[in-house]
């Protein structure tokens, strides 16, 4: 007897965002290249510490955005394909759970970069609440007490793609804040980031900027990938595959 599953496959034919393999959304290999434990990705971005007079902030990530990984990143946020927000989750929660040594042991509100609504109503909402959400529940889960909430609003800008530090620097400066109603959440808060990719630390210096503006405390932030620099080659990440123990 034919699946459901098969007949939908039949219908809308489904192939790995990340490489093309038939017939699955996200497939074994390409998952395996987000099941790493967390590593530390900052000084892929050596202006972030400049862009905001904070000094440098941990930034960890799982994966090169480089190949299938890239690709599939892309597919998610440009391309609709929106099945990808499950497994994307399930791995920065698995790798959160692996975070929580290096984060103290004060409860963190964990926060996403935000988007702007031009953006949102192309992708169906901010995409990276989600992966903020999954973030907390990894937390949890090592034991590690975790919230989110939306705190942070973008009411300008262009998409960051394709632009240099300068430009994405000054196509977000001004346009990222903590609004009125949403301060009392965020003063005294210790709080750790999430985004998709870590390009030229924009994005984080920013939205650091403006919730320690409202009295928060950035500890760190965390993607799915960060972008090798210019003159440092892709590698591989070091630790075992999570998925693996």
């Amino acid at each position: 007897m034919t699946s459901a599953r098969e007949l939908l496959g039949l219908l809308l034919p489904v192939e790995c965002a990340g490489c093309g393999a038939d017939d699955v959304a996200w497939c074994s290999t390409c998952s395996r290249r987000l099941a790493r434990r967390p590593w530390r990705c900052e000084d892929r971005a050596p202006r972030l510490d400049r862009m905001d007079g904070h000094g440098p902030l941990p930034v960890w990530t799982l994966a090169d955005c480089t190949g299938d990984v890239r690709r599939a990143i892309i597919a998610w946020k440009d391309r609709g394909r929106l099945d990808l927000t499950r497994p994307f989750g399930q791995a920065l929660a698995l790798a959160a759970t692996a975070l929580p040594p290096d984060l103290g042991v004060q409860p963190l509100l964990v926060v996403a970069a935000p988007s702007t609504a031009e953006a949102r109503r192309r992708r169906g909402g901010n995409l990276v609440e989600a992966l903020a959400g999954a973030v907390v529940e990894g937390l949890v889960r090592g034991g590690h007490p975790a919230a989110s909430a939306p705190v942070l609003v973008r009411s300008r800008g262009h998409d960051q793609v394709g632009l240099g530090a300068r430009a994405r620097t000054r196509n977000l400066v001004g346009h990222v804040r903590v609004p009125d109603r949403r301060a009392e959440q965020v003063e005294g808060r210790l709080v750790l980031l999430v985004d998709d990719v870590l390009t030229t630390g924009a994005t984080v210096a920013v939205c650091r900027s403006a919730l320690e503006s409202r009295g928060a405390r950035v500890i760190g932030a965390v993607t799915l990938a960060s972008t090798p620099g210019p003159a440092r080659p892709a590698r591989l990440p070091p630790g075992r595959n999570l998925s693996t123990g």
